[in-house]
Order: structure tokens, then C-alpha cells, then sequence
């Protein structure tokens, strides 16, 4: 059993589909199917059940998931940690969010003591984000709201209120505040569903009798005051990313705990290398000296 077979079939299993994995692996379908096929002659099992190029694991290859992904883990542990020993000031970091408005002030601190270690930041969902948790494959996630589970660390850092940006302009705009139900008739802006605090804000208004009006639903939460801006709509936007240099009025909401709460998650058994363990600390202190630190 060779580790190229190994890698081979997790990504195939995680694909269930040749054409897809092949390309992922940067190999032809061919030598995908060969490798696949020697690593279950040498098992003496078939791990997947076939219907053309779609395939679907079976119970063997199930088990042997389980095992593999383990295996391959801690050789890619062992592989980060023999990196950080011989170069703890290089490197790159691994990091999801599901939330980016504190990510340019974190990295901005992090890059004063750190200038040397690179970042792959991923702005991903809630269901994406526990993937790359559980697999182990980030090395830290910001996360809004919170995910449990026996393996992921979590520890809570910030509550952060939630506020209903409106254009200058706007007849709402002379207001200190608003309740949710007096925004019932109107358009919105917004991040897609699976985003923690689109989820959240579409329950809080549910719970008061209607649900949200989006005029533009994306991926990229930055975007959203310039749509606010040019009065395509209104926008729920957390108050760590308000703007004071945008032409918007922030409202707090008066009848609804609308409240987001930020967390730093990471895998229990991942290999925390030093300048993993230098980030943590710059969030930790970052979140710490903020005006609304969430209470123990």
C-alpha cells in the first residue's frame, strides 16, 4: 500500500466523482482508476460502488475512509511540525471565517512581530467551515456564530451587536434606533443563507412576524455598505465593521437581543505551530481591548 494511493482515495471519496477528483489530483481519469483499482486488489475489497464516472463509497470504503483520513492527518502534522522546528518565523497559516469585518485590524497586528509568515484566509459558510474543522485542515477559524463538536476547540471572544445600516437620505435616517418590526416593509442587502449572521438575522425578524426582503444576496459582506450607499437597500451589519467614513446612519435595534457572538475555533489535535500560537494570542488580545468583551 503505497501513500500516493492514500491520497488518491480521500479525495475521491470526498468527490465521488473521477473527473472531479482527477482534477483536483492533477492527473489524468485513467491513472485515478488504476491507482484506485491497485489499492483495492492490494485490500482484496471493492471501496466503492460504480454507476459510470459517479461513484458512491460502500461500507468498506467508509471504514477505510475513517482510517485513512486519521492516518494522513498525522503525517500532515508531523510534516507542519518538522517545518515550524526548522523555521518557526516562516510559513503559512490556515484560517477560515465566517466572518471578515475585524480580520484586516487582526492580520494588520499579527504582521507587526510576524512579517515573514504568509496567510490563506477562506471566507466560507457554517457548514463549510465544521468540514475544515473536523479534517483538520485550518489552523484557526474566526466564527460567528460558535461550533461545537468533541474535536474543535472553542473559545469565545466577543459579542458583537448588530445594527441596520441606512443611506443619509433615507426617512429612517434622523433616528437613534428602530425596532425590527418597523423594517418588515423594506428591501435588504445581505450576505446568503448559511452565513452565520444572515441565519441569524432571518430568525430574529421571523420571531416578530415576517421574513426579510433581499434585493442582492452575496459572498462578500465588504460589499454590502457600498449597496447601502447607493440606496439599492438596507443592510444588518455587525458594528465591528461600521465605517464612520461612509455616507450611512448605523441604527441599533431596540426590541431584539440581535447580538452575534465571535469565536476562535481550531482542531483539538492539530499541530499548533508558533506562529499559530503568536496569532491566537494577537486575537485574544485584539477582541480583549474592544469595548464590549464578552463576559465570562
Amino acid at each position: 500500500m503505497e501513500l500516493l494511493q492514500l491520497r488518491y482515495f480521500l479525495t475521491l471519496a470526498r468527490c465521488e466523482h473521477v473527473t472531479e477528483a482527477a482534477g483536483k489530483l492533477h492527473v489524468t481519469q485513467s491513472s485515478l482508476s488504476k491507482t484506485i483499482q491497485r489499492l483495492e486488489d492490494d485490500l482484496g475489497a471493492p471501496l466503492f460502488d460504480r454507476l459510470g464516472r459517479k461513484l458512491r463509497l460502500n461500507e468498506f470504503g467508509r471504514t477505510f475512509l475513517r482510517r485513512t483520513e486519521k492516518a494522513l492527518f498525522e503525517l500532515e502534522q508531523g510534516k507542519q511540525e518538522i517545518a515550524d522546528l526548522s523555521n518557526p518565523d516562516h510559513g503559512t497559516l490556515q484560517l477560515a471565517v465566517t466572518t471578515a469585518s475585524t480580520l484586516p485590524g487582526i492580520l494588520r497586528e499579527f504582521r507587526k512581530n510576524k512579517p515573514n509568515v504568509q496567510f490563506h484566509v477562506q471566507m466560507v459558510t457554517l457548514e463549510d467551515m465544521s468540514t475544515l474543522l473536523h479534517r483538520g485542515e485550518i489552523d484557526f477559524c474566526l466564527s460567528s456564530p460558535p461550533i461545537q463538536g468533541d474535536v474543535i476547540e472553542c473559545q469565545m471572544l466577543f459579542q458583537d451587536p448588530i445594527v441596520v445600516a441606512v443611506p443619509l437620505g433615507h426617512r429612517y435616517a434622523d433616528r437613534s434606533s428602530i425596532t425590527l418590526a418597523e423594517l418588515k416593509d423594506e428591501w435588504f442587502v445581505g450576505v446568503k443563507k448559511g452565513y452565520g449572521i444572515r441565519d441569524l438575522v432571518d430568525s430574529k425578524c421571523l420571531s416578530v412576524g415576517y421574513v426579510p426582503k433581499y434585493v442582492y444576496e452575496g459572498d462578500e459582506p465588504a460589499r454590502l455598505t457600498a449597496l447601502v450607499e447607493a440606496e439599492i437597500g438596507l443592510a444588518f451589519i455587525p458594528s465591528t465593521a461600521k465605517n464612520s467614513q461612509e455616507r450611512i446612519v448605523y441604527l441599533p435595534i431596540e426590541d431584539q437581543n440581535l447580538v452575534r457572538e465571535i469565536a476562535l475555533l481550531s482542531h483539538k489535535n492539530r499541530y499548533i505551530s508558533k506562529a499559530a500560537i503568536a496569532f491566537r494570542s494577537v486575537v485574544i488580545d485584539y477582541f480583549g481591548s474592544m469595548s464590549q468583551p464578552i463576559d465570562e
